[in-house]
């Protein structure tokens, strides 16, 4: 495996190469904001933020900051060795419907307790997730929860040749 050069740090930025392994869960005091349909569906200032070397943050928001009919909760679920098991939940805004862009861990492992049933989505399954104002890129492969702003230098896992990270 070849590790990859982490990119420059420009001037407040942080670089997913300097986050730790094990991954860890931390409050965040950034506004956050999603958007489906033109409707805020989930807005808080009291996120979670886990980062973990070489992801962009994943970020959660409290149950009380999401609107309570914007999720659907769905059959399956997965598995993280650091957060424990995961239920997922369809997005809702009237007709329009993103299966299982969202995810819980409601019984975390014992360093991930502060997000116990805070909500994860995904942002390219949502029309717009913002941090402080700026539009998130998703984080590349498909599978990862990360969003990807202009604070965080990479290059992020989940682009190809990037699986042995």
């Amino acid at each position: 495996m070849i590790r990859p050069v982490p990119d420059p740090i420009e001037p407040g930025q942080e670089s997913v190469w300097a986050f730790p392994r094990p991954a860890i869960a931390q409050p965040t005091d950034a506004h956050l904001r999603i958007v489906l349909d033109g409707r805020v569906i989930a807005e808080t200032r009291r996120g979670i933020r886990t980062i973990e070397t070489s992801h962009p943050p994943t970020f959660y928001f409290p149950p009380d900051d999401i609107a309570r009919e914007a999720l659907r909760p769905v059959a399956g679920g997965s598995f993280c060795e650091w957060k424990g098991s995961a239920v997922y939940f369809d997005v809702m805004v009237g007709a329009v419907v993103r299966a299982k862009a969202a995810w819980a861990y409601p019984d975390p492992t014992a360093p991930f307790a502060i997000i116990r049933n805070h909500v994860g989505f995904y942002a390219s399954a949502m029309d717009a997730c913002l941090v402080d104002d700026e539009l998130v890129m998703p984080q590349p492969g498909g599978f990862y929860g990360g969003w990807i702003t202009s604070r965080f230098a990479g290059p992020f896992k989940g682009v190809p040749g990037s699986h042995g990270w």
